[in-house]
């Protein structure tokens, strides 16, 4: 399968960088901060979600600015420490591309982004973050964004995502989407191809854009 694009559009969390097991210790012990259990904060929509909304859902309003400075400490953190691995593939990828033809886009902060991706050795040009954007994922306003700060088509862009919710955005923004089966099953990505890491694609480079190359 080829898919022509002129700019690619990364998640962060689970697209590029594997952060489960960081994302797990942090929200295990922050959750126990506030006497819940990760289980407790699984009962409202945590995937794709800025922080932010999600602990917004948890704890009443007066308490959710701190308690999202101190999860996002605990982040950093973690990433500092080495709690963060590659997706598959997935630096070679970015290591075929021109540096002005792709962007991150995460639901994440500024900081932990960068720490994230710093520590796999990961250095946008483009990085577009929560503080970014008045409107997060399924909103379509952070893929927009990024094709705006490329100076490209958004119709022209093609994202790679994990959550439903992000795939969403960028059907939203009228972009084509590669969804990667790190978080959620087949049938739960609403994409124009699926697979399981960057293993199995490839990128040709020319003057008048790429072809994305999926092989099965």
């Amino acid at each position: 399968m080829r898919i022509s694009a002129e700019a690619l559009l990364f998640d962060s969390d689970e697209t590029l960088v594997s952060t489960l097991r960081s994302v797990v210790r942090c929200w295990t012990q922050w959750a126990a901060d506030y006497g819940m259990t990760l289980e407790d904060v699984k009962q409202v929509e945590v995937h794709g979600r800025p922080a932010a909304a999600i602990v917004a859902d948890l704890l009443p309003a007066d308490q959710v600015a701190e308690a999202v400075a101190r999860l996002e400490n605990a982040e950093v953190a973690d990433a500092n420490a080495g709690g963060v691995t590659l997706v598959t593939g997935a630096k070679e990828f970015l290591a075929s591309l021109p540096s002005t033809r792709w962007a991150v886009v995460t639901s994440g902060t500024r900081r932990v982004a960068e720490a994230r991706l710093s520590h796999v050795g990961i250095q946008p040009q483009c990085l577009v973050t929560v503080e970014d954007v008045t409107y997060h994922k399924p909103h379509p306003e952070p893929f927009l964004l990024a094709a705006e700060r490329l100076g490209v088509d958004p119709s022209l862009c093609v994202v790679f995502e994990d959550a439903p919710a992000g795939l969403a955005s960028a059907r939203a923004a009228g972009m084509r989407a590669i969804a990667l089966t790190t978080t959620h099953a087949v049938e739960a990505l609403d994409a124009d191809a699926v697979v399981a890491d960057f293993n199995s694609i490839s990128a040709q480079v020319s003057d008048s854009g790429l072809e994305i190359v999926i092989a099965h």
